[in-house]
């Protein structure tokens, strides 16, 4: 089945916002769940932008072109709506947000295609650049490496075979780390989506809208929903509710991200109450209840390690 997972795709469905300006970074950091300030140039960082509740507006892989340009990789639908709340906040800052998507060509590598590339496999969030062009590496699916590769519009595209985009949207869901989009707008704190346990939070920066809310539930001991992988027999929706058979009066859970798997059925990352999880008996829908089954995670979570 790993072996699938090997080759090239471009990604689409993925935008670009640039920060560009002495104080992009700065901007960024007061912004987003992660450091941006002492971000090196060798590092990329997964995070969100949250609203003052705490919940996720958007998810970005960002990372530094240099010391004065940031690009920020996230979910197409949501960039317009991201993009006028960021700037919002600019002010005085001596930054400029652009959408950046029409400069610049994404790819996904995996497998081998990857490995040729880079030379050998690098935990995720390492960031390589091979002149204008960056490649980040990315969780792996089912032991098999990822990355994001960006390039100028119109440079060469990366050597390899291609996959096809639905493995690659197999293997996202298979890495266990949720990209949000825009059904899912402000639904999730990001714990919900195990962000701080995939490099998507730092607990030791300075403030950003939601910090408190984050804070709190990671320290006070009130996460009450974890995101876990699940399988279920035929397609389910982004933002369908999932229920316990036990109770089909209230949801216990969200349909986050979602692929077709190749043996058959869909692969879904679900953010569910840790005891309902825990209870098993998950359904799709309450009605015409779709069944979800469970899956281990590919990572452990921060709190068992």
């Amino acid at each position: 089945m790993t072996t699938l997972l090997h080759g090239i795709t471009p990604l689409t469905h993925l935008g670009v916002i640039r920060a560009q300006g002495e104080e992009a970074a700065k901007f960024l950091h007061g912004q987003l769940t992660q450091d941006f300030s002492l971000l090196g140039l060798h590092e990329a960082r997964l995070c969100a932008f949250l609203s003052a509740k705490g919940r996720m507006q958007a998810s970005f892989i960002g990372f530094k072109r240099s010391s004065t340009e940031v690009l920020l990789v996230c979910s197409r639908d949501l960039l317009p709506a991201t993009l006028k709340r960021l700037s919002m906040f600019v002010l005085r800052a001596k930054a400029k947000l652009t959408d950046a998507t029409d400069e610049f060509a994404l790819y996904g590598l995996a497998g081998d295609a990857l490995v040729s590339i880079a030379g050998s496999a690098q935990p995720a969030w390492v960031k390589a650049d091979l002149d204008d062009k960056t490649l980040v590496h990315l969780y792996p699916a089912l032991g098999q490496p990822r990355g994001l590769w960006i390039a100028p519009k119109g440079s060469p595209v990366p050597p390899g075979p291609a996959l096809d985009a639905a493995l690659w949207a197999w293997g996202e869901v298979r890495s266990g780390v949720a990209t949000l989009s825009a059904p899912l707008v402000e639904a999730f704190v990001p714990q919900m989506l195990n962000y701080e346990s995939v490099g998507g939070v730092n607990f030791k920066k300075g403030c950003y809208p939601g910090q408190e809310v984050v804070a709190r539930s990671q320290f006070r001991g009130t996460i009450k929903r974890r995101a876990y992988i699940a399988h279920a027999p035929e397609e389910v929706a982004v933002g369908a509710e999932v229920f316990a058979a036990t109770d089909l009066e209230q949801p216990c859970g969200t349909v986050v991200q979602v692929a077709r798997a190749p043996e058959g059925g869909w692969d879904a990352i679900v953010s569910l109450h840790i005891a309902a999880a825990e209870h098993g008996g998950l359904q799709v829908g309450a009605a015409t209840g779709v069944p979800l089954v469970l899956d281990a995670l590919p990572y452990a979570l921060a709190e068992d390690l």
